[in-house]
Order: C-alpha cells, then sequence, then structure tokens
C-alpha cells in the first residue's frame, strides 16, 4: 500500500508531449508555498534578462528594492537590490517547468541576450529535457519539460526501477507525467 497517489489536478503543468501547451502567465495573488529570492546589483538588467530571456512578467516591484517575478502560477522570483552578487553560480539551482516547445526558444531568447549563460539542451535519465542557465546574478537555473512517456525505452526502465509505473500496471499513476 503507498501513501502516494495523482494529485496533478493540483498543478499548473501540463501533461508531457510535443504538442503540448503551457499555462497562461498567472497573474492571481496567493499565499506563495514556496519562492526564490535572488540578489541583484542591477534590479533593472536583471527584470529585462528574466522577463526577454526566461519569459517571466513583472507582478510588482518596490522601486529600487525588489520585483516580484512570475510565469506560471507557483513560479515566483523576487529579485532583490544588493551590494553585491556571487562572483559564480552555485552548485545549487532552482528548477521551473517548462514544456517541449518552449526549449529552443528559451534557449535561443538567453544566448541572444547572454551567449555563454546557456547550457544544453540534454535529456535526462528520469525522462525530461533540461536546460541551464546562469543569469545575471549567477543564480544557477534549470528549465525542465517532461518528455512524452515511451514504454520499453530506458527512461521507462530507470523509472520503473524506482516504482514509478505507468497507470495501466496498477502499480502508480504518475508515470506519465515524470
Amino acid at each position: 500500500m503507498s501513501d502516494y497517489y495523482n494529485a496533478f489536478e493540483m498543478s499548473p503543468v501540463p501533461s508531457p508531449g510535443p504538442d503540448a501547451v503551457p499555462p497562461e502567465l498567472f497573474r492571481g495573488i496567493y499565499g506563495m508555498p514556496a519562492f526564490v529570492t535572488i540578489p541583484t546589483t542591477d534590479l533593472a538588467a536583471s527584470v529585462d534578462f528574466w522577463t526577454r530571456g526566461l519569459g517571466f512578467f513583472e507582478l510588482f516591484g518596490i522601486p529600487g528594492t525588489l520585483v516580484h517575478l512570475r510565469r506560471w502560477a507557483f513560479q515566483d522570483v523576487l529579485l532583490l537590490q544588493a551590494e553585491s552578487v556571487p562572483e559564480q553560480a552555485p552548485a545549487a539551482s532552482v528548477s521551473f517547468a517548462c514544456v517541449l516547445g518552449q526549449v529552443d526558444s528559451l534557449v535561443e531568447d538567453c544566448r541572444a541576450l547572454r551567449p555563454d549563460s546557456v547550457e544544453g539542451p540534454r535529456d535526462t535519465p528520469w525522462n525530461t529535457r533540461d536546460v541551464e542557465v546562469i543569469t545575471p546574478e549567477n543564480a544557477r537555473i534549470v528549465f525542465t519539460a517532461a518528455k512524452p512517456f515511451e514504454p520499453g525505452s530506458q527512461e521507462a526502465r530507470n523509472l520503473a526501477a524506482i516504482g514509478i509505473t505507468p497507470p495501466s500496471t496498477g502499480h502508480g499513476d504518475n508515470q506519465e507525467h515524470a
């Protein structure tokens, strides 16, 4: 018996696939269950990169102090004016979901703004396509798009090895979204 259950209705992330459509940018106000705060020495330049390169929008700002950015529901970033930022990106990263159809344009948009800011895309053993971006603040941001589930693939075997199986087997119902 497992304590896990399908709760995908809580998420704005669509089912994976080549034709998956990203949700609309979410402009609602809610209590944020999680968010990232990133210090920046140039608030305007950071907002420009995050909006034009990464697809966020400015939800609101406190001039010269803070800008609250968002994409989808529960994808919140606070850019905070600071005296300094790290000289290099940390090993830790923050990840944001996207859909496969957004990967190429995200890479192009970021490279147009900062040519050496992007690594990837690369496919992972857990069935996603990831793009790593180092922002002007030296934050390590990963955009991750779930790939369609292909029974019999190495990724399917990798997921089955950790107990994630397709709904048709009766052993779980998260596989098509993994």
